[in-house]
């Protein structure tokens, strides 16, 4: 599964679409974007990507954060939500909006989706809400190892799972590096 790119922006959605062309070594992929403008044509971005196989189609979801994209494949558990739902309920309310209101149990806000009826809005926030891990943003990143396994643990992982992941494993310095490489290694196990 593809989960992260970083390339060069070559084609930027037009208004009502959402699909950028990220050209990744030669290579152009055309992802589904949660935002709604990636940084600009020939800016270098970096996204974290939900990858769906299909039998007839491979199609990549972006997203600025891993929180976000976390969050894209929680919607996606829910009944009567699919990919096409979840991002348009991030393109429309953010990951922080879209959260708290699940989390306040804000039916109304939730409603405000494109194609979320109030049915589908009332069983958004009663399958997820006291379910939501947020992360903290990049501005509040871990600083130690110590950290990084809080982070990895608000994020699903248990602590068995991280220790058999990075047993014999340096991580590199850099905090945000570091927890690449072991979101990297905990997927594998």
């Amino acid at each position: 599964m593809i989960g992260y790119l970083r390339g060069v922006v070559l084609h930027q959605p037009q208004l009502g679409a959402n699909a950028a062309i990220i050209d990744v070594n030669g290579v152009g992929y055309e992802v589904f974007m949660a935002s709604a403008q990636p940084s600009g044509v020939g800016t270098e971005v970096e996204i974290f990507v939900h990858t769906v196989v299909r039998p007839d189609a491979l199609i990549l979801y972006g997203f600025d954060s891993l929180a976000e994209r976390r969050l894209f494949e929680t919607l996606l558990a829910t009944p009567g939500v699919g990919p096409s739902t979840a991002l348009a309920a991030l393109r429309t309310l953010g990951s922080d909006v879209l959260a708290k209101a699940i989390e306040d149990g804000d039916v109304k806000k939730v409603g405000t989706i494109p194609g979320v009826g109030p049915k589908t809005a009332s069983r958004i926030v009663l399958e997820l809400k006291g379910k939501l891990i947020m992360p903290e943003r990049e501005g509040a990143a871990p600083t130690s190892s110590g950290d990084i396994d809080e982070v990895l643990k608000s994020w699903g992982y248990t602590s068995a799972e991280i220790r058999d992941a990075l047993k014999n494993v340096s991580l590199p310095d850099d905090d945000a590096q570091a927890l690449k490489m072991a979101l990297g290694l905990l997927r594998r196990s």
